[in-house]
C-alpha cells in the first residue's frame, strides 16, 4: 500500500506533499533532516496534516503530482476539510 501525505510545520508555517509506502519512517526522516538540501530540512517539527491511501506507487505519484500542481495552500486545507474532495481526487487517478 502507498500513501500520499501532506505534512505541516508550525515553525515555518508551510506544507509539504510527498508519497511513501512507510509513513512512520518517512516522517522520522523528514524531522531528522535525512534529505540533504530538501525543503523539509528547514524544520524539525513536521507532523502529518493529511494522508491519502493509494493502491500502488504509480497511483500515489499521480495524486501527489496533482496536489503539487495546484500549488495552493487553500486547496490543501480544503482537501483536509472535505472528505468528498479527497475521495474524488483518489478515485480520479485509479
Amino acid at each position: 500500500m502507498y500513501y500520499v501525505y501532506v505534512i505541516y510545520s508550525r515553525l515555518i508555517d508551510k506544507y509539504y506533499v510527498g508519497s511513501t509506502s512507510n509513513l512512520i519512517q518517512r516522517l522520522l526522516e523528514h524531522n531528522q533532516g535525512v534529505y540533504a538540501g530538501s525543503f523539509t530540512k528547514r524544520s524539525t517539527d513536521w507532523e502529518y496534516f493529511l494522508v491519502l491511501t493509494c493502491v500502488d506507487s504509480i497511483h500515489a505519484r499521480k495524486v501527489e503530482a496533482h496536489i503539487k500542481k495546484m500549488r495552493n495552500r487553500r486547496y490543501i486545507e480544503n482537501l483536509h476539510k472535505y472528505e468528498s474532495m479527497r475521495e474524488d481526487l483518489v478515485r480520479r487517478y485509479v
